[in-house]
C-alpha cells in the first residue's frame, strides 16, 4: 500500500501595493480644484460683461445724479442732493408721473383682455391657431415702426376719422391735440402692443397645467367658469403676478411711442422723455440721472411691496 502525500501549495509572493507618491496626491488636489472652479470659469465671462455693462454705469449714474455734469465737460461739481430737491419740488419735473396713470389703467385692460383670450384659446376651437398668431403679431412689430403707423392712424383726417365716418361718427376732433385724447390715444396704442406679450405668458402657463384635471373636472360637471376659476387662476398666479410687475414698471419707462408720435407735445411728457431731454436737451446729465435713479428706486420700491403682499407660492392642484 502505497502512501500518497500532499504537498503544499506554492505561496504566491504579495506584490507590495505602489506608494503614494507626492506626484499623485498633487494630481488629485489639483483635480478636484479644478471641479470646483469650472462653474466660475463658465460664469467668468458673462459675469465680466455684466459687470461692465450693467453695475458701472449703474453706479457711475449714482455718482453722476450728486453732481451738476453737463455731460460734455470734464468738471463735475458736487451739489449733494440738490438734484433730487428739484425732482420732487419742482412741479414740471414731477407732473409727469401723473402721465403714467393712464398707461397703467391700460396695462390693466390689457391683462383683462390677455388673459381672457388665452384662456378662450387654450380650449380646443377652430383656428385657434390663426387666432394666436394675430394676436401676437403686434408685438413682433418695431416700436418705431408702430408709433408712424399709429401718428397717421389718428391725425385729422386720417385712418380713424375716415372708419368713423363710414359709420355716420365722423368728427373733426383733434385725437393728438389735447392732453387728455392724446393720452389716451397712446395708452391705446400700448394696448395693441403690448397685449400679446402677456397673452403668451398666460397661455404658456395655462397649456402646463396637466390635462387630467381638465378631464377630471368635466366628469364632475364644471363649467368652463368653473374650471377658470379652480383650476387655471390658481395655476397661473406666479404668472399675473410677473405680468404685474412688467405692467407697473413698464408704465412707469413709457418712451418710444409717446416720443414718436408726439415728441411729449400736448401733455403727453413721460418720466423717461423728460429725462432724455434733461440729458441731450438741455445738458442737465446731472439731474437726469438723478430723475434715473428716482424711477429706478420706484421700480424695486414697488416691485418689493407686490412680493411682499402677494408672495410667490407653490401650487399644488395635484
Amino acid at each position: 500500500m502505497t502512501e500518497t502525500t500532499h504537498k503544499a501549495p506554492a505561496k504566491v509572493p504579495r506584490t507590495a501595493a505602489p506608494a503614494r507618491t507626492p506626484l499623485s496626491n498633487g494630481g488629485r488636489r489639483s483635480g478636484s480644484l479644478l471641479r470646483r472652479l469650472a462653474p466660475w470659469l463658465f460664469l467668468a465671462v458673462p459675469l465680466a460683461l455684466l459687470i461692465t455693462f450693467t453695475y458701472v454705469p449703474v453706479g457711475n449714474m449714482i455718482y453722476y445724479s450728486f453732481t451738476d455734469w453737463d455731460g460734455v465737460s470734464p468738471d463735475r461739481h458736487f451739489t449733494g442732493v440738490d438734484n433730487y430737491e428739484q425732482i420732487f419740488t419742482r412741479p414740471e419735473l414731477f407732473r409727469v408721473f401723473f402721465v403714467s396713470l393712464y398707461y397703467l389703467v391700460a396695462s390693466a385692460v390689457q391683462i383683462a383682455i390677455a388673459l381672457y383670450f388665452a384662456t378662450v384659446l387654450s380650449f380646443d376651437l377652430r383656428f385657434r391657431n390663426l387666432f394666436k398668431g394675430i394676436l401676437f403679431f403686434p408685438y413682433l412689430i418695431n416700436g418705431v415702426a408702430i408709433g408712424f403707423v399709429f401718428l397717421y392712424f389718428f391725425q385729422d383726417g386720417g385712418t380713424l376719422d375716415s372708419v368713423l365716418s363710414w359709420f355716420g361718427a365722423g368728427s373733426d376732433h383733434a385725437w393728438l391735440g389735447d392732453p387728455e385724447s392724446a393720452n389716451t390715444s397712446l395708452a391705446g396704442v400700448s394696448v395693441w402692443r403690448f397685449t400679446g406679450l402677456n397673452f403668451v405668458l398666460f397661455l404658456g402657463a395655462i397649456q402646463s397645467i396637466p390635462g387630467e384635471l381638465y378631464e377630471a373636472a368635466q366628469l364632475d360637471g364644471a363649467t368652463r367658469r368653473q374650471q377658470f376659476r379652480h383650476i387655471i387662476a390658481p395655476s397661473i398666479r406666479p404668472v399675473v403676478s410677473l405680468s404685474v410687475i412688467l405692467a407697473i414698471s413698464g408704465s412707469l419707462s413709457v418712451f418710444e411711442i409717446p416720443y414718436i408720435m408726439t415728441g411729449g407735445a400736448t401733455g403727453t411728457t413721460t418720466f423717461v422723455i423728460q429725462t432724455v431731454k434733461l440729458a441731450f436737451q438741455f445738458n442737465k446729465t446731472g439731474l437726469a440721472s438723478a430723475a434715473a435713479v428716482v424711477l429706478l428706486v420706484i421700480i424695486l420700491l414697488i416691485t418689493w411691496i407686490q412680493r411682499r403682499l402677494v408672495p410667490d407660492e407653490k401650487v399644488d392642484l395635484v
